[in-house]
C-alpha cells in the first residue's frame, strides 16, 4: 500500500511535464504561467509535508494516507474542469490540491513502512521498493499523457489519479494497519506558517523575477519575507517543545548530507524535466506519446537501477553510491548540451539512460540513510524533513530554469533573428510580440516568405536558453557531488571502553 500510495502521489509530475506545450498553447499560458503549473503542485509539497508528518505520528499515519489519496482525487477533478473553463487559475487550483495530498502521503508512506519495518537492513529494501514505485510513476505519467493527446483533449490525462485513488483509499481501509509516533507530538502551528511562508515567497521571488526583473518591489518584498519567514522558521523550532522539525536531527552528519543532497539534486533533476519537455515540444515540434518515449529512456533505467542499488547498499557506503550517481549524472546533462533540432532519438536515448542510472544510485541510498541516521522514534521526522528538503529543490527546479530560460532566450532572440537574415523592423515586431505574449506568440507572427526564416532564429535561440539550462543542472548536480564526498562519511567507531582490571587474589598457603 506504501508504494501504490507514493505511485498515486508522484503520477502528476511527468503526466502534466510532457503536456506543457500543449496546455500553453490550450491555455494561452506564458513561460511563467506554466512554471506556476508544476509550482502549484510542489509547493504545497514542500511547505505541507513536515506538518503531515506530525499530523500522522500524532493522530494516525493511516488517517493522513487516506486523507492523502482524498486530496489527490479532488485535486484531479478540479483540473479536469480547467480547459472547459479555459483558465490556468483552475489548472493552479487543482494541482494544488493534488499538491497537498502528495504531502500527506509521502510522510505517511515512509512512516508506514518504518513502523512495519523497525530493523534498518530489511527497511532498506522496503525503501528501495518505495522509490522504485516513485520512479514507477515518472514513467507511466509520459505514457498516459501520451495516448491520451493523441486521441483526445489533454484534460483527460486529470483521469487516471481519481479512480487510482478512490481504490487505493478502499483497499487501505481494510488492510492498512494504523500506527503513531511514540511519545507526545503536538502540531506546532508557528513553525508550520512560518515554514510555508518561506517557502512559497522564494519560489514566488525566483518565478516572477524571472518572468520580470528581480529589481521589481514585488519580488524584492518576497526575498525579504522569505528571509525573515526562514529565520523565524529557526527560531521558533529551537524554543518548540514540541518542533514539527526537531533541528538536533542536524546533529547527525548523514542526516544532514542527505537532506542537502535531496534539495540540490531535485533542483537540477525536476528543473532539468521541465526543460525537457519544452525542448522536446518547442524545438522538436513532437507529440506527447513521442516526447514520452524520450521520457522513458530517462525514467526506466531509474526504476529498474533502484532496487538493484538498494540490494548492495550494506556492501557499498551510501556516499560512494550517492557520489557516483550523481557525477553519473553530471556527465549525461553536459553531454545533454550539445543536443539541436534535429537529435535523433537514438542519439539522446543513451544519454537519458545514464542519466536514469546515476539518479537509480541516488534515491534509494539517499531516503534509506536519511531515515536510519536517527533513533527509530525520530524515523517518521527524518523521511518528513528529508521529503521537505527535496521539494523545496523541486519547487525551486522549474522556477529557476524559467528564469533563466527566459532571460537567455529574450537577450539571444534579436542576434539570431539577425543572423537569420530578418531585418529591423521584422525582429522588432518579433521581440515585440514575445515580450508582451511569450513564447508561443511566435508562432502567431505571419511574416510571409520570412516566416521560416523567424522559426529558426527562435529555434537557436530556444537552444541557447536550453543548453543554459542543461549546464546549470549539471553544475547543481556537481555541487550536489561534492556536498555528498564532503558530508556524508561514515561515523567513526567509538573506541571500545577499556575493562577494569580485577586482580586475583592471593591466596595463602
Amino acid at each position: 500500500m506504501a508504494c501504490v500510495g507514493v505511485f498515486v502521489a508522484y503520477l502528476p509530475v511527468t503526466t502534466v511535464s510532457v503536456s506543457l506545450p500543449t496546455i500553453q498553447r490550450s491555455l494561452d499560458a506564458s513561460t511563467a504561467d506554466l512554471s506556476w503549473v508544476t509550482d502549484a503542485f510542489v509547493l504545497p509539497m514542500a511547505a505541507l509535508i513536515l506538518t503531515a508528518g506530525v499530523v500522522g505520528d500524532v493522530y494516525g499515519r493511516r488517517k493522513v494516507f487516506q486523507a492523502g489519496l482524498a486530496f489527490c482525487a479532488i485535486g484531479a477533478a478540479i483540473a479536469l474542469s480547467a480547459d472547459a473553463a479555459g483558465s490556468v487559475e483552475v489548472l493552479w487550483t487543482g494541482q494544488a490540491f493534488a499538491g497537498v495530498g502528495a504531502a500527506a502521503l509521502l510522510p505517511a508512506t515512509l512512516g508506514l513502512i518504518s513502523h512495519a519495518v523497525p530493523d534498518p537492513r530489511e527497511r532498506s529494501k522496503y525503501v528501495s521498493m518505495w522509490t522504485a514505485s516513485l520512479m514507477g510513476a515518472l514513467a507511466v505519467g509520459p505514457m498516459i499523457s501520451g495516448l491520451i493527446l493523441e486521441n483526445a483533449s489533454w484534460r483527460w490525462i486529470f483521469l487516471a489519479p481519481i479512480p487510482a485513488s478512490l481504490l487505493t483509499m478502499a483497499a487501505a481501509a481494510r488492510y492498512v494497519a494504523d500506527s503513531r509516533a511514540a511519545g507526545s507530538r503536538k502540531l506546532d502551528w508557528p513553525g508550520q506558517i512560518t515554514a510555508a511562508v518561506a517557502i512559497t515567497a522564494l519560489v514566488y521571488a525566483v518565478i516572477e523575477g524571472g518572468g520580470e526583473s528581480f529589481s521589481e518591489g514585488r519580488v524584492l518584498v518576497a526575498l525579504a519575507l522569505s528571509a525573515v519567514s526562514l529565520v523565524a522558521f529557526v527560531v521558533t523550532e529551537l524554543r518548540s517543545e514540541s518542533p514539527m522539525l526537531d533541528l538536533k536531527l542536524f546533529r547527525s552528519p548523514a542526516f544532514s548530507a542527505t537532506a542537502l543532497v535531496a534539495m540540490i539534486s531535485f533542483l537540477g533533476l525536476i528543473g532539468f524535466i521541465f526543460v525537457l519537455s519544452l525542448y522536446l515540444g518547442q524545438v522538436q515540434q513532437l507529440g506527447t506519446l513521442d516526447a514520452g518515449y524520450r521520457m522513458l529512456m530517462f525514467t526506466l533505467p531509474a526504476m529498474a537501477a533502484g532496487p538493484v542499488f538498494g540490494q548492495i547498499m550494506h556492501k557499498v557506503s551510501a556516499r560512494v553510491l550517492i557520489t557516483s550517481g550523481l557525477l553519473l549524472a553530471t556527465g549525461s546533462l553536459l553531454s545533454l548540451t550539445s543536443i539541436d533540432a534535429h537529435t535523433s532519438f537514438a542519439d539522446m536515448s543513451w544519454r537519458l539512460i545514464i542519466l536514469g542510472i546515476g539518479f537509480g544510485a541516488v534515491f534509494a541510498p539517499m531516503t534509506a540513510t536519511a531515515i536510519n541516521s536517527v533513533p527509530h522514534q525520530l524515523a517518521g521526522m527524518a523521511a518528513a524533513g528529508s521529503n521537505a528538503f527535496r521539494q523545496v529543490g523541486a519547487a525551486l527546479g522549474p522556477a529557476l530554469m524559467s528564469a533563466l530560460l527566459t532571460t537567455k532566450v529574450t537577450d539571444a532572440l534579436p542576434g539570431r533573428l539577425s543572423d537569420a537574415g530578418l531585418g529591423a523592423e521584422a525582429r522588432d515586431r518579433v521581440t515585440g510580440a514575445v515580450d508582451s505574449g511569450g513564447f508561443g506568440a511566435v508562432h502567431g507572427v505571419d511574416l510571409g516568405a520570412d516566416t521560416p526564416r523567424m522559426l529558426h532564429g527562435f529555434t537557436e535561440a530556444f537552444l541557447d536558453g536550453i543548453h543554459l539550462c542543461l549546464t546549470i543542472s549539471a553544475a547543481v548536480m556537481v555541487l550536489a557531488a561534492v556536498v555528498s564526498a564532503v558530508l556524508l562519511r561514515k561515523p567513526r567507531a567509538a573506541a571500545p571502553t577499556p575493562t577494569p582490571r580485577v586482580e586475583e587474589p592471593v591466596l595463602s598457603r
